[in-house]
């Protein structure tokens, strides 16, 4: 949903700083490098040592190569396969590692299993939102739909963290992170439903 509704401003504001960085002859595939690793570093040092507030500018600063690095491409001629398998890759990093970050924490200083237990969740249900699609495309369908995109989790979760360490509310990022992990299991189970109407169209299914 934000994917769709702030592309074209996120786009016009990025815009000049990506002509700035091909200017300067850096290719999209080091800032995709570059942001993953500042996010993995962020969430993974920063939220176990529960510096949540921290850790959430740190990757801030550094989520938006997500987006920069496409619009480079576009500028300097078009995305490459290469490009996209490598964003692609790198994103499950860097998602991984915010939602590990917050497992981490939460079962070690943090000392809360029920917290430790959704953040896990968030992390497995995330990863098998972008499995179900990536492998429905590898296989000729499409299942581009649901509830809980990438850019929607981690929006949600970032700002949750931010205001949770600042007010001190443990309740807040655990009632995001629990209904963050119930639209991952619906996007997966959409994204399954959507496959599956796909294949019965095409005959591949043996009812």
């Amino acid at each position: 949903m934000l994917d769709r509704f702030l592309r074209a401003t996120v786009t016009k504001i990025l815009g000049p700083i990506a002509r700035l960085l091909l200017r300067l002859g850096i290719s999209p595939d080091i800032v995709t490098v570059v942001g993953t690793v500042g996010v993995s570093v962020g969430a993974l040092y920063f939220f176990p040592r529960g510096e949540l507030w921290i850790g959430v500018l740190v990757i801030t600063a550094f989520v938006f190569s997500d987006t920069i690095d496409g619009i480079m491409a576009r500028q300097s001629g078009g995305s490459t396969k290469w490009g996209a398998y490598l964003d692609s890759t790198l994103d499950r990093i860097g998602d991984a590692a915010i939602f590990g970050g917050l497992v981490l924490y939460y079962a070690g200083m943090g000392d809360n299993r029920a917290m430790a237990g959704l953040a896990l969740a968030c992390l497995i249900l995330g990863s098998v939102v972008s499995y179900a699609r990536a492998r429905a495309e590898g296989l000729g369908f499409t299942a581009s739909v649901g509830i809980a995109e990438r850019a929607d989790r981690l929006v949600a979760v970032l700002v949750a963290a931010f205001f949770a360490d600042l007010f001190d509310s443990t309740l807040l990022l655990g009632v995001v992170l629990a209904l963050l992990a119930v639209a991952s299991l619906v996007t997966v189970l959409q994204r399954i439903m959507t496959v599956r109407s796909q294949a019965l169209a095409a005959g591949e299914v043996n009812l």
